[in-house]
C-alpha cells in the first residue's frame, strides 16, 4: 500500500499472510520490519522510522559524475532496468474533480494493467497498455453538468500515458542534461539514491536514481503552460495552467515496475471576449499498484467488458463487501474536507449504491 502525506495507511492482511513480515519504506530512512502476527488484535499502531545514517571511512572517495552524467546513464538503462517482457498489474484508481475550489465528483476503481514491456514505443502519445475493470464505484457528482468542462476521455488511461520512462518522454539535446544538479545522495530500501534535478522558466524536474544500478525508483515533475488556448465551449475558452506528478518505482524479481502515480492538473475558463477568469477546474488522479504478474497468461485476466471506453460510463452495481476488503490510499485531514463537499448530496456509500 501507499501511505499518505502523514503517513498514515490502512492495511487488509489476507489470514495466510499471518507469518510473513510487515515492510516499511521510505526515501531518506531505513527500513522497518517487524512480523504480521505481532499485529494482530491491534487497532492503531505508530511505526517510528530511524533515518539513515552510513558510517564513513578515513578516507572517502567522492565520484566525479554530474547530474548530467547520472541522467544519462540512468536513461541508457532503461531497457536493463525495466520490464521487457510481458507483465500485469493489479491497482486501484482514484481520480476527484474540483470546479471553483468545491470537490464535486470522485471515482474509484479496481482495475487490471497489461503490457508487453517496456520496449520503447514509436509513438510516445500513443497507451501501449491494456486496462480491464474489476470493481468501480461513483459519487452521484459524476452525473453533474460540470463534467462536461472536464475531458471525457479513459482517464486512467491518461494518466498511464505520463509515465515518462515507460514513454521515452525526455528530450535528447544536450541542453536537457546540462541542466541538471546533484543534490546530496540519499537512501531508500537500505541503499544509496543519487537525487538530481533542474528548473527552468516554467518546468521542474526531479529524479531519485539507484547508485548501484542506475534505475530510477522516483520522478517528481511539474509543468506550468502559457495562455494558450485548448478548448471553447460556447462563450468560454479553456486555458492550461500546470500539471504536477509524482511516479514512484518498486524493485520486483530484479526490475523495476511502476508502484504509485499521482497526477495534478489545472485548466482555467476565461469569458472568449473579455478574457476575465470565469471558473478554474482541478482533476486530482492517483494510482497504487497492489499486486505484479511477470507471466500472465492472458492479456487481462477475469476482468469485466467494459460497456464503453471510459471508466466514468460504468454502471456496475456497487460492491461494498469488495470495498470494505480493499487496500486504498487512506485520508488526509484534507481528504476530510474533500469527502465534506462530495456528501453535500447524501453519504458517500449511499451515492455509490444509488449511481
Amino acid at each position: 500500500t501507499f501511505s499518505n502525506s502523514l503517513g498514515e495507511f490502512d492495511f487488509h492482511i489476507p489470514p495466510e499472510c499471518k507469518n510473513e513480515l510487515l515492510v516499511i519504506s521510505m526515501l531518506g530512512y531505513e527500513n522497518l520490519q517487524t512480523p504480521i502476527s505481532n499485529l494482530i488484535g491491534r487497532d492503531t499502531i505508530i511505526f517510528r522510522l530511524n533515518k539513515a545514517v552510513q558510517m564513513l571511512d578515513e578516507v572517502v572517495i567522492q565520484d566525479s559524475l554530474d547530474g548530467g552524467d547520472i541522467a544519462r546513464i540512468a536513461l541508457s538503462r532503461i531497457e536493463q532496468n525495466y520490464p521487457m517482457t510481458p507483465f500485469q498489474l493489479d491497482g486501484f484508481y482514484r481520480d476527484l474533480k474540483k470546479i471553483g475550489g468545491t470537490y464535486f465528483s470522485l471515482l474509484e476503481a479496481a482495475v487490471q494493467i497489461y503490457d508487453e514491456g517496456y520496449e520503447a514505443p514509436k509513438n510516445k502519445t500513443r497507451l501501449r497498455e491494456r486496462v480491464g475493470l474489476l470493481e468501480v464505484r461513483k459519487s452521484l457528482g459524476y452525473n453533474s453538468r460540470f463534467t462536461k468542462y472536464f475531458d471525457q476521455n479513459n482517464l486512467l488511461e491518461d494518466l498511464l500515458l505520463h509515465n515518462n520512462i515507460r514513454y521515452r518522454q525526455f528530450p535528447d539535446e544536450e541542453s536537457f542534461y546540462n541542466s541538471f544538479k546533484r543534490a546530496r545522495t540519499s537512501y531508500f530500501n537500505g541503499r544509496r539514491v543519487f537525487v538530481i534535478s533542474q528548473r527552468q522558466s516554467d518546468i521542474f524536474l526531479r529524479l531519485y536514481i539507484d547508485v548501484r544500478n542506475y534505475a530510477i525508483i522516483r520522478l517528481e515533475y511539474e509543468r506550468y503552460y502559457d495562455n494558450t488556448i485548448i478548448r471553447k465551449k460556447r462563450d468560454n475558452v479553456s486555458k492550461y495552467i500546470y500539471d504536477k506528478k509524482i511516479i514512484d518505482y518498486k524493485q520486483y524479481n530484479g526490475k523495476m515496475y511502476v508502484n504509485y502515480m499521482n497526477l495534478e492538473s489545472k485548466i482555467n475558463w476565461y469569458d472568449e471576449k473579455t478574457d476575465s477568469l470565469k471558473f478554474e477546474t482541478e482533476l486530482h488522479q492517483e494510482l497504487l499498484i497492489n499486486k505484479v504478474y511477470t507471466d500472465p497468461k492472458e492479456r487481462i485476466a477475469s476482468t469485466k467488458k467494459m460497456r464503453k471506453y471510459g471508466l466514468q460510463y460504468q454502471d456496475e452495481q456497487y460492491n461494498k463487501i469488495f470495498w470494505d476488503n480493499y487496500n486504498v490510499i487512506k485520508e488526509t485531514p484534507l481528504d476530510k474536507k474533500i469527502v465534506a463537499d462530495l456528501e453535500q448530496l447524501g453519504a458517500l456509500d449511499e451515492q455509490f449504491d444509488n449511481y
